[in-house]
């Protein structure tokens, strides 16, 4: 998760950058299943928190965490993926297409609350253009892409479970 936030591509328009995250917590979850998923996140969001460089662009800190224009998405990553967990738990993992309908909720859920973070600041609409629509084909893209590997995941999360045992 830290690695996928240091691919980061600026976009003038918007303080809200493109970056991996949303297609590694949409895997994690489908992956990990609901709990091991969230907890996943929320591992990485303490790290990040506790001033490990797991943020964008070797970012760290409480303050970046909870007072950055990517408060929003980053305190949504725990729900996605255990939602997203959730789906895959009850089969949806098994074929593309639901699969990346359970990541489009997962997604849903990131863009609902980055959204809803930069409203408090910018409003409604401001938040639209600038955390949700420069979004949306980039997250269909990510979504297409963490589906159709999602196959190759699973292969190895068995040979790792398989090691274990």
């Amino acid at each position: 998760m830290a690695l996928s936030a240091q691919f980061v591509i600026p976009l003038p328009w918007t303080p809200v950058p493109i970056t991996g995250q949303t297609f590694v917590v949409l895997l994690t979850g489908a992956l990990l299943g609901s709990r091991l998923g969230a907890l996943a996140m929320i591992a990485y969001l303490i790290e990040g928190a506790s001033g490990l460089p797991f943020f964008r662009a070797g970012s760290g800190g409480a303050a970046y965490l909870f007072a950055s224009p990517t408060t929003g998405y980053l305190l949504s990553y725990p729900a996605a993926a255990f939602v997203v967990g959730l789906l895959a738990e009850r089969g949806w993992d098994k074929r593309f297409l639901t699969a990346a309908a359970a990541m489009m909720i997962g997604s849903i859920i990131i863009l609902f609350s980055g959204w809803a973070w930069l409203a408090r600041f910018v409003g409604a609409t401001g938040a639209w253009q600038a955390g949700v629509a420069p979004f949306i084909i980039g997250d269909l893209v990510k979504i297409a892409l963490a589906a159709a590997v999602l196959p190759s995941g699973w292969a190895i999360v068995r040979k790792a479970s398989h090691r274990m045992d």
